[in-house]
This record gives structure tokens, sequence and C-alpha cells, in this order.
């Protein structure tokens, strides 16, 4: 079983626009809309989970039917309080749906609306090869360190850094082994799937992403993706 997480569990503030971003509107489409229609395009997955806050779950169902009446391959289930309690209520879907051994999940920010399908494509063929997979971009300027607020305390090489992106993948029965085998400290650091299987020394192989799939974040993001859609 090859399911893909859409995770819209935020409530965007940062975006400034007085809803949870995935219901804001980029070229006349919600943000949620617009990652759900790539993802059904993907001949590949069995199911599209999309994940909401507890109370925005009705209004998620909702556009969902608006937007793509009747589909099955949809399923909208509750977010958890952090990006991992999302995974993991992802993952205790697909174990529920009697999925077979070594199925894999393919997580994605809602708010990335410009992913292809090559990359969710190179997703699942490397968690399957490797266990888990991550697009990721070369890092193009200097990054500071500070570990102290205001001070600088490190400068890595910049040849060896990247910024990860979405979508990312994975093996849920390699995740799961993982998880039981933590600390709850270690749990506390888990920002992104990708980190758990770093802890354990597993293999994470990053694939190339791409520079339009770029998070919608800002107030600054929408006017970006406005103009994507105009070009």
């Amino acid at each position: 079983m090859i399911c893909a997480a859409i995770l819209a569990g935020g409530i965007g503030s940062r975006l400034k626009q007085g809803k949870p971003k995935q219901f804001v509107n980029i070229n006349n489409k919600p943000i949620l809309v617009h990652s759900v229609e790539i993802f059904l395009s993907v001949d590949e997955l069995d199911k599209i989970i999309v994940s909401s806050p507890k109370e925005c779950v009705d209004k998620t169902n909702d556009l969902m039917d608006e937007y793509f009446p009747k589909n099955d391959k949809i399923i909208v289930i509750e977010g958890g309080e952090t990006r991992n309690g999302t995974i993991l209520n992802s993952i205790q879907y697909m174990k529920g749906q009697n999925c077979e051994k070594d199925s894999i999940l393919v997580t994605h920010d809602a708010s990335r609306i410009f992913v292809s399908k090559k990359l969710i494509k190179d997703s699942i063929k490397y968690a399957i090869e490797v266990g888990a997979a991550s697009a990721a971009i070369p890092a193009t300027d200097v990054i500071f360190e500070t570990e102290i607020d205001g001070k600088l305390t490190g400068v890595p090489l910049r040849k060896y850094l990247c910024h990860a992106q979405t979508p990312q993948s994975f093996n849920i029965d390699k995740f799961l082994d993982i998880y039981e085998d933590l600390s709850e400290e270690e749990i506390s650091k888990l920002d992104e799937a990708m980190v758990l299987f770093h802890l354990r020394n597993a293999d994470v192989k990053l694939f190339p992403g791409d520079q339009n799939n770029f998070k919608i974040t800002r107030p600054f993001d929408i006017k970006l993706a406005e103009s994507i859609f105009k070009n």
C-alpha cells in the first residue's frame, strides 16, 4: 500500500490571512485543493490522507466534497498536536486498512502547491529502495549558527548543507520500529520524519528537489505564487 499524507494541520499564523492557510485562495483556488489535485494525478497512490485541525475537519471534508465529489481515494483525518503526531495518525489509518508489511507513506506540506509529479514519484521510488527519502536543494546562502541569542556561534560549511523539502517518504514499519525505540527526549526533537531515521543512523536518500517547490508561509509567498500562475 502506498499512501500520501497531506499535512494541513497548522493555523498559518505567519501568513496573516485570518484563517488556516490551507483555506487561503491562490489563483482562485484554496491552497489545500492545489496540493490534493497534484497527488490525485499520481497513479501509484492508493489513498490520499488529508490531515486537519480538529475544529476544521468538517470544513475540510466539505472542501474535498466540493472540488472532488465522491472521490473515495481521499480521506480526511484529524491531525495530531504536532507534525509527528499527525504522521502517526496517518500511519494508524493505514494500519486500520490492513495494509501490507513495508507499505509506504508519502508526507507532504499542503502549502507546497508547486510540487511536481516527478518529485512525488521519485520520493516513492527511493523510499521503496532505501527505506526513507526526502527532496532537498543545496543551500545557496552561508548559514549562521546561533546557540546564544544574537551571537554567532558557528558557520557550517555551505557545501555540506541543503534545505529539506517535501515530499518525504518512508517505510511505515521501519518508522514505527525506530519510533518505539526512542526516548521521550528524542521524540521531542522530531520536527520532521527524516530526523527519526537519522537518530538511529538509518539510511535516508536525499534526492534533488525543486526551487519552485517552496512552502507558502508568509504574505510575500502568496504574491510569488500568484505571479507564477500568471506566467
